[in-house]
């Protein structure tokens, strides 16, 4: 009786099982601590509303402009205007002076004067206080930010 005997050729494939298991484990592992860690610098913002600020229809509003290179422009109208430019200035001392002059102007006409600011995105943050400090050197009780939509 012949033996027959089945001879098998020697398996050249890599067996990948294994290291789907363990590829699957680490996924797990990284997929429940990854939302355990802290990133970044925690802050708590303030909670604001994003609504318009109302506007009293009987004063008369004073638009002004900070633009990148720290000068001033503003403009004065019976709403919030800022394609026009009525008047400009290069230094804070100049723009404090002249609101000054404008609320005294206002208040001897017995208008009210409510006052926005807009800071160009390239203005650093200390300009627009500085410029926010001027406004209540010159008197202003209350202003108004102006941002743009995104």
């Amino acid at each position: 009786m012949a033996r027959i005997r089945n001879r098998r050729k020697p398996v050249a494939e890599m067996n990948v099982v294994p290291y789907i298991d363990v590829m699957l484990v680490l996924l797990v592992i990284f997929m429940v601590t990854a939302p355990m860690l802290n990133q970044g610098v925690k802050v708590d913002l303030p909670k604001v509303s994003s609504e318009a600020l109302p506007q009293d229809n009987n004063a008369q509003v004073l638009t002004i402009s900070i633009k990148a290179d720290r000068t001033y422009y503003w403009n004065m109208g019976s709403e919030v205007d800022t394609d026009t430019v009525q008047d400009r200035a290069l230094t804070l001392e100049q723009m404090t002076q002249a609101v000054t002059a404008i609320l005294s102007q206002g208040r001897s006409q017995g208008k009210q004067i409510q006052v926005f600011v807009r800071g160009d995105q390239a203005v650093d943050y200390g300009a627009v206080m500085q410029a926010m400090g001027g406004l209540q050197q010159a008197g202003v009780g209350n202003v108004g930010l102006i941002t743009e939509a995104p």
